[in-house]
């Protein structure tokens, strides 16, 4: 114990007075071997690079120090020179000669040592050129240095001499070639050479007409409704590329204009302050830019879905700075609309031009992100959501199959944001979501696959660990809408995807069915991680899921015993406590609170899902041969608890779940009589099996007794829920009317206040000047 206490005092004591110490010059020791590790590894890049470039020559022309000589050998320059502003310099340096040959792609047989040149900001898998690399000094004496950034005039040379180098910045840093306008310009060289062939004379009118008309517009950039029309006509007559142009300079001025100029960002070409032409030129640019486009460059799509671009042509690689503007004054534009008309024609816009956008896989990325927003926003209206939509199937259909991975993860992603909030309001949307999005997993289904078994394993990890870590807040990871939500999105895919009938269109089994069993066991386990009556809400959801399953796919999933554990269970047992509290809404609630627990209102509530899922669990196999023997235990079963119920202490003395569960258990037994008439005309033993799955195949299941009832009971079911949204509309639209009453007489107390005040303020003038009139006498 003293040793302990001993070495105790002496590591307090170390760490009181050389600690510190220690800790400082262990840092300082790492940081000098770091720059000493930096150092050597780019004396041994730079010795390469000089190997590479100089193919392997001796150093008869090595490199001299900085500021010595002006170099004007490419060779000669140090990656860091060649990037930091040596196109200018070479240029000038060598106005009579050629940029080295060398300065292309990189071969292929020789082994890429630099790394990292490859573009890594995308998600889809963007693939691009190797950047080429140089070695050797800058000239620190060059009378330009300090103006690093590249003109237009370098740029040109640079595209000419060295193309391959010129189209790997335009594919990975487009940035570094946006010169405001001038971007554009090639587009009117373009459309300059298309108008040669109309006459002589009515070529020099135009010229004249556009000269005057250029000479107006840079000595005043307003953009008017004359300058519009005059764009339109041309481009709706002639597909002027020329007008296409100066629309879609337009429309980048529209999308930026409420953007200060002061803030670094750029000026744009035209100043919009008339709200009439901010809406003639969206309007033009919406309807008329694809058009054009699709004039120009046409796209030629096969009965499969698969589209040709011609991205090889001269016009298609001049017009993809138009197009790239375009498109990302779009992504602006969206930011800071809130109009659903103007919304539902922007995103329309959009859909046209979805195949010239499949080589800029960064602007998707940004396109897709967008788009997936706004179908998921839940202040979107259904127009909306449905237009956005269309864009994603779009991407689905023509994209390969890196675009259609990132449209499947990014709609999940949104469907998933979009429903964390899921009340009266939103659920609506939300199924619309889940619907709509089911569509997009069956156009390619070997990444529909492997997406959803992602997802799906997520989703069966979260409950394992909720399991495993059984801490106090473990279960809410899987307790909450957004879970519930997602397995009831899986079980739309399933059920769509992998029916009978879109198995028999397409000619083969789906993919998609091998994911069935773990869905159903991830939803099982969801639904009996925690068996009590607070989650008896999220306990339907998922049996409805189930239920879905089942009726597409003709898979037999066991749901009755989940049903009977209700039933089962001490909150229905027991006689209610009397309440007078609004009845719980079972479609919009997965946890039910605290104050309805042990009453009659949602006893009542859980005995009406409890006999509506019941009928549609039994009517899915109601003309099935073997209905007798499966519904026979949940009937024995049933009657169990109405005669435990009958007792006079310790049962249930509800009625009203006595009634619908009497009348269950009769449609069930009157099925089984159906089905034992039925079933005794039969001559083919239980082991022939074609036989036993033809049975009443052909037969309406809406005319067994339990498919009578169902019918009823949907019928019954839809009245119901349509007074129930009339009554919250009417309550929604008296409480409105209630709130602007109420605004309306706060404004008018405010006006008398305001005249009050107005008089209280006469009285004191009147009064200040009575008493300067008695000064002054």
């Amino acid at each position: 114990m003293a040793g302990a206490k001993k070495n105790f005092k002496a590591t307090k004591k170390f760490e009181k007075k050389h600690l510190k110490g220690v800790l400082d010059q262990r840092k300082a020791v790492s940081k000098i071997k770091q720059r000493q590790q930096v150092k050597t590894k780019k004396q041994a890049k730079r010795a390469k690079d000089a190997e590479f470039y100089k193919g392997g020559e001796d150093g008869e022309n090595a490199p001299k120090p900085n500021g010595t000589k002006k170099t004007a050998n490419v060779n000669d320059m140090s990656v860091d020179d060649f990037f930091g502003g040596g196109f200018e310099f070479i240029d000038k340096a060598q106005p009579g000669k050629k940029a080295s040959k060398k300065l292309g792609k990189r071969k292929r047989d020789e082994p890429n040592e630099d790394g990292g040149a490859s573009d890594e900001g995308s998600e889809l898998d963007m693939s691009g050129d190797e950047v080429p690399v140089a070695s050797g000094s800058e000239d620190s004496g060059d009378e330009d240095g300090d103006d690093v950034g590249m003109s237009k005039e370098a740029m040109d040379a640079l595209a000419k001499d060295d193309p391959e180098f010129y189209n790997f910045l335009k594919e990975n840093d487009p940035e570094a070639l946006e010169f405001d306008d001038a971007d554009l310009a090639e587009v009117d060289e373009l459309s300059a050479s298309e108008e040669d062939d109309q006459p002589k004379k009515k070529r020099k009118k135009e010229k004249k007409q556009t000269k005057t008309v250029e000479e107006e517009e840079t000595a005043e950039n307003e953009l008017t409704q004359v300058m519009v029309a005059r764009w339109k006509a041309a481009m709706s007559e002639r597909q002027s590329l020329k007008a296409a142009r100066q629309v879609v300079l337009a429309f980048r001025s529209a999308a930026h204009l409420n953007e200060d100029d002061e803030d670094g960002v750029r000026k744009q070409r035209y100043k919009i302050s008339s709200p009439e032409v901010f809406h003639d030129i969206l309007v033009v640019a919406l309807k008329q830019i694809p058009e054009v486009l699709q004039h120009h460059v046409p796209i030629k799509e096969s009965s499969s879905g698969k589209v040709h671009v011609p991205t090889e042509s001269k016009k298609f690689k001049v017009l993809s700075n138009l197009l790239k503007s375009y498109i990302s004054a779009i992504i602006r534009l969206l930011d800071s609309l809130s109009d659903d008309a103007t919304l539902k024609l922007t995103l329309s816009a959009i859909t046209p031009v979805v195949p010239y956008l499949l080589s800029f896989r960064k602007l998707l990325k940004n396109l897709i992100k967008t788009v997936v927003s706004f179908w998921s926003q839940s202040t979107s209206s259904d127009s909306t959501r449905i237009t956005a939509f269309l864009v994603l199937r779009r991407l689905v259909v023509v994209g390969d199959k890196g675009i259609r991975e990132a449209v499947l993860k990014s709609t999940y992603q949104g469907l998933i944001a979009g429903s964390r909030v899921t009340n009266v309001n939103t659920v609506q949307g939300i199924n619309l979501m889940k619907n709509s999005a089911a569509e997009l997993w069956g156009f390619d289904q070997d990444i529909g696959y492997t997406t959803a078994f992602s997802f799906i394993r997520q989703l069966a990890i979260h409950l394992r660990n909720s399991i495993v870590h059984n801490q106090n807040e473990s279960y809410k990871t899987i307790y909450n809408w957004q879970y519930v939500h997602s397995l009831d999105f899986w079980s739309c895919v399933l059920a769509e995807h992998c029916s009978p009938l879109k198995e028999a269109e397409a000619g083969k089994e789906s993919q998609l069915k091998l994911l069935i069993y773990p869905l159903v066991q991830v939803t099982l386990g969801a639904m009996r991680l925690i068996p009590t009556a607070t989650y008896f809400p999220l306990r339907f959801h998922m049996i409805r899921s189930l239920l879905r399953i089942s009726r597409s796919t003709g898979t037999y999933i066991p749901l009755a015993s989940a049903l009977l554990e209700v039933l089962n269970s001490a909150e229905m047992r027991k006689s209610p406590k009397p309440s007078t509290i609004k009845p719980l809404d079972f479609h919009i609630a997965y946890k039910a609170p605290k104050s309805y627990l042990r009453t009659r209102v949602y006893q009542d509530g859980v005995g009406e899902q409890v006999v509506e899922l019941f009928s549609e669990y039994f009517v899915l196999w109601s003309t099935n041969i073997a209905f007798p023997e499966f519904a026979l235990p949940v009937i024995i079963m049933l009657k169990r608890w109405l005669k435990q119920s009958r007792k006079k202490t310790g049962g249930n003395n509800n009625n009203k779940i006595r009634a619908g569960l009497v009348l269950i258990v009769q449609k069930l037994e009157a099925n089984a009589k159906f089905i034992e008439g039925k079933r005794a005309k039969v001559d083919f033993a239980p082991r022939d099996r074609a036989q036993v799955d033809a049975f009443l195949k052909d037969f309406e299941w809406e005319k067994t007794p339990v498919g009578a009832y169902v019918v009823a009971q949907r019928k019954a079911g839809a009245e119901k829920a349509k007074m129930l949204e009339q009554a919250r509309k009417e309550d929604e639209r008296k409480r409105k009317e209630e709130e602007q009453e109420a605004l309306e007489e706060n404004a008018e107390e405010l006006d008398d206040e305001d005249e009050e005040m107005e008089e209280f303020d006469d009285e004191e003038d009147e009064d200040d000047d009575l008493s300067d009139d008695d000064d002054e006498e």
